[in-house]
């Protein structure tokens, strides 16, 4: 099974007229780390990751409405409009090559083309699963064997591939890896966020973006995928010397506490009293053991509140969670960039005209510089860019 999910991965990405990112194209990996300075477009990746996986899913006008419109989107002076396309690979087959294209009109945006098609003979044109033109909207009938308009509502703001019919297997297959994307910021923990606070005995296979599931989702792991709590709590030892287990007091009907117990000492903490940086480093690591990660997952600075030493064991933790879920990760961190290898790095960069490039760190020729520097010594000495 591990090796078929690695093997239906995307595999390009295209964003022209994205804010900074006027012109970018980035081959996909498993694992992407991706540095730069600030106001160079690390978020502005996950957030056009965010935009197409929520066109999959029928929330393309939510997500343009939370990015403050398609017009604040565009590239300042330049784009008259969004063009973004992201392809996935399928095993025995050429790519499937998804495109959508966003135009302005007045304060709000039409789909002016969107496509998905699959190269099937290199002689002839791309097979279309899908060919939209403004209100020109086809789907690929298999039982039909054409391209037809679609026989039920169409919603015109939203994508088409966010309604396909569950029928139409390919499209469908596509549709439901893309949707299933999930982003994940920087971890409230504050004294009344839900990660302090006790939380339902239930089945959670992830911890949740605001650890609404942490609890549940440590307690379902530990009494049904008991080799993966014991890997969090192997990371937390690693983390934490005194650390020495994980335990869980019903607090009420049906609700859990989580107590974090250390050696030495004969009282639990509780999840109300953890540091930030203990929190935000258990959540972590419960997120990349779950079971329920999904086909992308992306993650903006996981460093925050970490101590430097913890960045290690994250990067461990990353690197075997990619054999899960295409990990895409914006850091500030050059600690952090320390314990990566090239091939994990891409480096964000903006030419005298402040629109950015994104590179592969193992494409700048770095061999010679590693002899004598560490990767984080590059990036600060300026030969890995992202300045």
């Amino acid at each position: 099974m591990a090796s078929e999910a690695s093997a239906i991965r995307f595999t390009d990405l295209s964003i022209h007229g994205f804010r900074r990112l006027y012109d970018v194209h980035l081959p996909l990996r498993p694992l992407a780390v991706i540095i730069g300075a600030n106001g160079t477009g690390k978020t502005s990746v996950l957030d056009v990751l965010t935009l197409l996986a929520n066109s999959a899913t029928c929330k393309l006008g939510d997500s343009v409405a939370d990015l403050s419109g398609l017009t604040s989107m565009l590239t300042y002076d330049r784009a008259e409009d969004l063009r973004i396309g992201i392809s996935m690979a399928v095993p025995g087959h050429e790519p499937l090559e998804y495109s959508l294209r966003l135009k302005a009109q007045g304060a709000g945006y039409i789909i002016s083309e969107e496509r998905l098609s699959q190269r099937r003979d290199s002689s002839k044109p791309p097979f279309l699963h899908i060919a939209s033109h403004g209100s020109d909207i086809k789907y690929f009938d298999p039982i039909r064997s054409k391209l037809l308009p679609p026989e039920w509502e169409h919603r015109a703001l939203e994508s088409s591939l966010g309604q396909v019919p569950k029928m139409f297997r390919e499209p469908e297959d596509f549709r439901s890896r893309l949707s299933s994307s999930t982003f994940y910021h920087v971890l409230d923990v504050n004294p009344r966020s839900p990660v302090r606070l006790p939380q339902p005995m239930r089945p959670a296979t992830l911890p949740g973006r605001n650890g609404e599931d942490l609890v549940s989702c440590l307690f379902y792991l530990r009494e049904t995928e008991r080799a993966r709590f014991e890997a969090v709590e192997d990371a937390l030892r690693a983390a934490f010397p005194r650390f020495d287990r994980l335990d869980f007091p019903p607090v009420a009907a049906g609700t859990l506490a989580l107590a974090w117990r250390e050696t030495g000492f004969s009282r639990p903490l509780y999840m109300h009293q953890l540091s930030g940086g203990t929190l935000r480093f258990l959540w972590l690591a419960t997120l990349l053991q779950s079971p329920g990660l999904t086909a992308l997952t992306l993650i903006d600075e996981p460093e925050v509140s970490l101590h430097p030493e913890l960045l290690n064991l994250l990067a461990d933790l990353m690197r075997e969670a990619s054999k899960r879920t295409q990990l895409i990760v914006a850091t500030h961190s050059d600690r952090f960039i320390r314990f990566l290898q090239p091939k994990e790095v891409v480096a964000i960069d903006s030419d005298a005209e402040g629109m950015s490039s994104l590179t592969w760190a193992d494409q700048l020729d770095l061999d010679e510089w590693l002899k004598d520097y560490s990767l984080d010594e590059l990036w600060s000495n300026g030969r890995l860019g992202a300045r």
